[in-house]
């Protein structure tokens, strides 16, 4: 396959994955949104957590965004960032226990909201993080693929020790979708798939999310608070008055 062949086909693959979501999970999607409402309307904060590797790259995707919700608090934890170190987050993201930590390292408490994101849905940390919060009281938003979960061995080496998936734990559940292993591209004399498609489901999944979310906040009567983008005419001036909102409340601004 040439250059030209392998973008139409990788094109089709994530479009037909992306339609896939628009089809069948609007109901979950305003479900979550009206949860992340609640929230910004009462000035409180919206934490997002993608405990694994490139999951990670989901909670940074509405964190300090342009066009996103200033209330978002990302839980960048070191221990499993790919910038730390890609064998040693895998072996953190299986690490049962540390999704504990995490949580109470960053003081979630009753009636906060948490969205856990995690393309594969059952590691261990994930897991744990998910346990912990609800122990909490914390309300859980959970973007994870159930087929992917539902088609992984209870024996896998990622899995939580109670074998438990994301979409059994969380209040609201959002199917991304992904296939088992990721990648989704088949290349002529290539023994594996190429070509991920787990990026593009969990941002378009957060994003339309968020988005509702905006939109709810303004049929509640209420004004959202979206960050401008930097770059943009008057974005610092812009984000200048959320700044002194919220500096000294989001751990990572």
């Amino acid at each position: 396959m040439n250059a030209t062949e392998i973008m139409s086909t990788y094109l089709e693959i994530v479009h037909d994955h992306l339609q896939a979501i628009a089809a069948t999970e609007a109901e979950p999607i305003t479900a979550a949104a009206e949860l992340i409402a609640d929230r910004v309307i009462a000035d409180e904060l919206v934490y997002a957590y993608g405990p694994g590797g490139h999951s990670n790259l989901a909670a940074q995707e509405v964190f300090f965004r342009a066009g996103g919700l200033v209330n978002v608090s990302a839980i960048l934890d070191g221990g499993t960032l790919l910038s730390n170190g890609a064998l040693r987050s895998m072996a953190i993201e299986r690490l049962p226990g540390y999704g504990r930590l995490v949580i109470d390292d960053n003081g979630l408490a009753e009636g906060d909201l948490l969205i856990l994101v995690n393309a594969y849905g059952i590691n261990a940390a994930l897991i744990d993080s998910a346990l912990r919060a609800r122990e909490l009281g914390v309300e859980l938003i959970g973007i994870s693929s159930r087929s992917h979960a539902d088609n992984t061995a209870p024996s896998h080496p990622a899995r939580h020790p109670s074998k438990l998936d994301l979409h059994n734990v969380v209040d609201v559940h959002i199917d991304c979708k992904v296939p088992i292993g990721d990648a989704v591209l088949t290349l002529d004399d290539v023994p594996e798939n190429v070509g991920a498609v787990s990026t593009f489901t969990n941002a378009f999944v957060l994003n339309c999310l968020m988005a509702t979310a905006i939109s709810t906040v303004a049929a509640r009567g209420s004004t959202p608070t979206i960050w401008r983008s930097g770059n943009a005419p008057q974005g610092d001036e812009h984000n200048a008055t959320f700044l002194k909102r919220f500096q000294d409340r989001v751990r990572w601004l």
